[in-house]
């Protein structure tokens, strides 16, 4: 028995559930979210908790039971408390700015990277230096933050770059610059 997937999901009183066969929307204050569940698993409701359960003992159902039952507390958690990733901007000169729902990015480049938000998404920044991505889709949160990163990875030598606020970036030495011919 998969232990993430017998696990019981709490559905909080602003968040209403709707289960059709093996489509599951969820609908709450921050938004709504659906999904198509694989016919291996079940899900019932059970008064204020959601049980995620599989149809037979197969390879397959076993493989998708805890993977299900994670995507569905997290469409939970989604519409009810919603998802942020925070990104780090470091170098001399690198800023970032909201103007309007779009984030524009002076990191090095020649021009501006703006970067226009998906449905769902809002932008957020502090101290011209700290991007915060949130959203009520975790995976969508997720991909922006990554393509963000993107934009400009940390580099190994200075450290500049756009990360992760908990990445941690491994540094190389460089060049020693003595020696030379003789």
């Amino acid at each position: 028995m998969s232990r993430i997937g017998k696990q019981p999901i709490t559905v909080p009183a602003k968040v209403q559930i709707t289960i059709d066969g093996v489509n599951i929307a969820v609908k709450g204050p921050k938004g709504e979210l659906s999904r198509q569940l694989p016919t291996n698993v079940t899900v019932s409701q059970e008064g204020e908790t959601l049980l995620v359960n599989r149809r037979d003992d197969s390879r397959q159902s076993r493989q998708l039971h805890g993977l299900c039952r994670t995507l569905v507390a997290n469409m939970v958690e989604g519409v009810s408390q919603g998802f942020q990733r925070r990104l780090e901007i470091q170098g001399v000169g690198y800023r970032a700015q909201v103007q309007g729902r779009n984030l524009i990015l002076n990191i090095g480049y020649s021009h501006q990277v703006q970067i226009a938000p998906p449905e769902g998404i809002q932008f957020a920044v502090e101290n011209n230096t700290n991007v915060i991505v949130s959203g009520y889709d975790k995976e969508i949160v997720g991909n922006t933050a990554a393509k963000i990163r993107d934009v400009r990875p940390p580099e190994p030598y200075k450290g500049k770059g756009i990360r992760y606020a908990d990445e941690v970036v491994r540094r190389k030495a460089g060049k020693t610059g003595k020696g030379g011919k003789k």
